[in-house]
């Protein structure tokens, strides 16, 4: 019998976090897969990347209140797909690599896709931010048992589930929470590598060592919180 090969669904809703990153946007959206929806969340931006998004044909959303995760949540919040990813819209991932992890999702094999970074030229990845992702790895395990290497920005999960999660952070610490809190409910959560390639324009949140270290102390108070059900428990 001729074996089946499964093609990803043709609903996928990309959500792209974005603060100033007219240079990248071209390049990011040419490379969302045909057939997927690229919403592009617009968290106050000053150099018209919401107006270059939509001429290329992605769904704009306007996200007022700073920080990563609530550009990523009004995303997540703006999706219509029954499978959502995640992508930084700084040039650094190829929104072309989440295919393999929409395949996973939906044929049943995890529930929650991350990329594992690895870096592909100078630069691309500097030593301060690979420390700090190093470390929140090693509490990610001491809380969970999970043993990821990376806590990346590129992912995919189901929609509902990840709205049942009841995401709260709104700045660096989403990422992690959404690791946290499905690991908790006890999703089933693997690991792809990915190329990272240099961003273009300058980080945000990681481009120095303060930045990186504020994202740490941002994260860590995620990882101190009890899990979700707990308290009513007892």
């Amino acid at each position: 019998m001729k074996a089946v090969t499964l093609s990803p669904p043709p609903h996928v809703d990309v959500v792209l976090p974005c603060l100033d990153e007219a240079r990248a946007l071209p390049w990011v959206l040419a490379r969302i897969p045909a057939g997927w929806r690229a919403v592009v969340v617009d968290n106050g931006s000053t150099d018209g990347s919401a107006e270059i998004a939509r001429a290329l044909g992605a769904t704009v959303v306007h996200e007022p209140r700073r920080g990563f995760g609530a550009a990523c949540h009004a995303g997540l919040g703006a999706a219509r797909a029954d499978i959502v990813c995640f992508c930084d819209c700084d040039a650094s991932l190829d929104p072309g690599l989440l295919v393999p992890f929409v395949r996973a999702i939906h044929a049943g094999d995890a529930d929650l896709v991350l990329g594992r970074r690895r870096p592909r030229g100078r630069g691309a990845w500097p030593a301060h931010a690979r420390a700090g992702n190093l470390a929140l790895a090693h509490l990610l395990r001491r809380r969970t048992g999970l043993r990821l290497h990376d806590l990346g920005p590129l992912r995919a999960a189901r929609r509902e589930p990840l709205l049942a999660l009841g995401l709260t952070d709104r700045r660096s610490g989403y990422p992690l929470q959404m690791v946290v809190r499905a690991s908790d409910a006890g999703w089933r959560i693997s690991e792809r590598d990915v190329p990272y390639l240099p961003r273009t324009g300058a980080s945000k949140v990681t481009g120095t060592w303060r930045g990186t270290w504020q994202a740490v102390r941002d994260m860590s108070r995620v990882l101190q919180e009890a899990p979700v059900g707990e308290g009513a428990a007892r």
